[in-house]
């Protein structure tokens, strides 16, 4: 399916760096003049924990007594790649931060060990020479990168903490047939099945404006993309990753999905690829032990997507720094027929790319692994590049028992979905709260679309008197939200809610169901009595907050 990122931005950000080694990590003295990185808290959590795999005594190989250890029950490393190989299913990337256990042990406890961000531009400073293209040297031209497989994963594992999430997400491709796409917005967790492991709680999705058809999406400006994160802050939570659909339906009666994403197509296409490296760069992960201040990213993406029983599946990923870096530095491409395939970008006067390779063992006639006349494996130049070498992935899961940050047990409309007819407005509160009469108020306000629509809407925004609220749902504190219910401005809300009642946002449709039609207007412009619009003659409801006009 082909992505495309906002159009308002006509390149991919560009962050500068100051190395251009291939490699994610080195040996170098750590400055003292190092940036004071604020790491996630999730970070710091796992800092402190000892992080080491402890054994029972073995009672047929162990000959020591209690207290004593041996090497058949002395504790083990996070980063034991035996016993991740021997998990049930085994892992194939270590945890971040079992891999920064395993920088910064050994004897000079890390003294030496630094992460460094790969660059892909020519350095800057080098006076040597005229610059580039008439010039280049080797103290500023960026080495060249081979990639290889990542050996640890920055989230190892993502967890919807209920179906309703996903379910009223796939709804939007149900009800039209389009893709849809949205963020995740949760937190990040310790994940207990992997040792000193990080998993992704998704607590809900926010979808953005965006041009969907049923091979494509394109996400559009969207104005109010500050303050859903304001709002999702407030509440604890923050952005963790995107989420898309890429679903065709294969029989509608019985409600299965086409299979085709597998190790015959694709399991990521170049362009979505290069579209998980755009947002990965953008929300980079807080790091110490880097000299820029970040390192890779816990940024995570989400495939809705047939399965092997044709059933819809969601499948994690994300891509490698390398990635990451190829795109952040513009060197990566896609392949217009052959989604599967990425192409490295070749110099030009305007910008200087460096060799991009990737190695690949090749089986010969009798089922053995060829390799080159010096006994290593064949290293092709990345003009194609299969994205297999891009991407990580992730177990993505649910729970068994639901969890629920946002309790409503109603349906608020979601934002952005007036193509169903679903449209966020008063109409659409005031029957939603019809519908909530016997719920307590913390549950009735306990829904993340309705929190945005009170913050974000163009006729009584709460921007600046909601925090209370916001408090009150994020620590399921009823006498806090009955607090807020007395405030001036809650009283506001239902006035207007009473005025409108539970009647549909669109005159036309209420008259189409039997309702009353509207009275002959005036043929002058008249101002609206709730927010003072100026509407043309011939209306009976107010363009801006489609309040009636009597």
């Amino acid at each position: 399916m082909d992505t495309a990122t906002p159009h308002t931005s006509s390149s991919l950000p560009s962050i500068s760096s100051s190395s251009s080694s291939s490699s994610s990590s080195s040996l170098i003295p750590r400055s003292s003049s190092a940036p004071q990185v604020q790491e996630d808290q999730i970070d710091q959590y796992l800092a402190k924990q000892d992080g080491k795999i402890y054994r029972n005594r073995d009672p047929q190989l162990c000959r020591h007594g209690a207290l004593g250890k041996c090497v058949h029950c002395v504790p083990l490393e996070p980063f034991d790649e035996d016993y991740l190989n021997h998990l049930d299913p085994p892992v194939k990337h270590m945890s971040f931060h079992a891999y920064l256990r395993k920088l910064t042990g050994g004897a000079d406890k890390g003294k030496f060990a630094a992460l460094e961000n790969i660059s892909c531009k020519i350095k800057s400073g080098c006076e040597g020479h005229p610059p580039w293209p008439e010039g280049i040297c080797t103290k500023c031209q960026p080495s060249a990168i081979t990639l290889n497989r990542q050996k640890y994963r920055h989230v190892d594992n993502i967890m919807f903490e209920n179906h309703t999430i996903a379910d009223r997400f796939l709804d939007f491709w149900r009800k039209t047939g389009s893709q849809r796409m949205g963020y995740l917005y949760g937190r990040y967790t310790e994940h207990t099945d992997i040792p000193l492991g990080i998993r992704a709680e998704v607590a809900a999705i926010y979808e953005p404006p965006q041009s969907a058809t049923q091979n494509s999406l394109e996400l559009l400006e969207d104005p109010k993309a500050a303050a859903v994160d304001e709002i999702a802050a407030k509440l604890g939570l923050c952005k963790v990753g995107w989420i898309f659909t890429d679903l065709l339906s294969e029989d509608t009666r019985i409600g299965t999905v086409r299979y085709t994403r597998n190790q015959d197509s694709f399991y990521l296409s170049a362009e979505e690829c290069i579209t998980s490296g755009y947002f990965q760069n953008q929300h980079s992960n807080p790091c110490r032990l880097s000299r820029d201040g970040y390192f890779g990213s816990k940024f995570v993406t989400v495939v809705a997507t047939g399965g092997p029983d044709n059933q819809v599946h969601f499948e994690g990923y994300q891509v490698s720094n390398q990635c990451m870096a190829l795109v952040r530095d513009e060197c990566l491409l896609p392949c217009k027929d052959a989604p599967e395939l990425g192409y490295a970008k070749e110099s030009s006067p305007e910008q200087y790319v460096p060799d991009v390779f990737y190695k690949v063992r090749l089986i010969d006639q009798h089922g053995k692994f060829d390799k080159d006349k010096f006994g290593n494996d064949v290293t092709f130049l990345a003009r194609p590049l299969p994205v297999e070498y891009l991407i990580i992935d992730i177990t993505t899961t649910f729970p068994k028992d639901p969890q629920y940050t946002f309790t409503s047990t109603q349906r608020f409309p979601i934002e952005n979905r007036d193509i169903l007819g679903e449209t966020q407005d008063f109409h659409s509160l005031a029957t939603y709260l019809s519908q909530c009469s016997s719920a307590s108020f913390l549950d009735i306000v306990s829904d993340f679309h309705l929190l945005l629509f009170l913050v974000t809407n163009e006729v009584m925004p709460l921007r600046d008197s909601i925090g209370l609220l916001l408090d009150a749902v994020k620590t399921s504190n009823e006498e806090l939200a009955q607090t807020w219910k007395k405030s001036e401005q809650w009283a506001t809300i239902e006035q207007l809610c009473s005025t409108v009642g539970g009647q549909p946002s669109s005159s036309l449709g209420y008259e189409a169901m039997g309702g009353p039609a509207a009275p002959a207007s005036s043929s002058a412009m008249w101002s609206c009595l709730h927010c003072t619009f100026m509407n043309q003659p011939g209306t009976e409801h107010c363009e801006i907050c489609s309040l009636p006009r009597s």
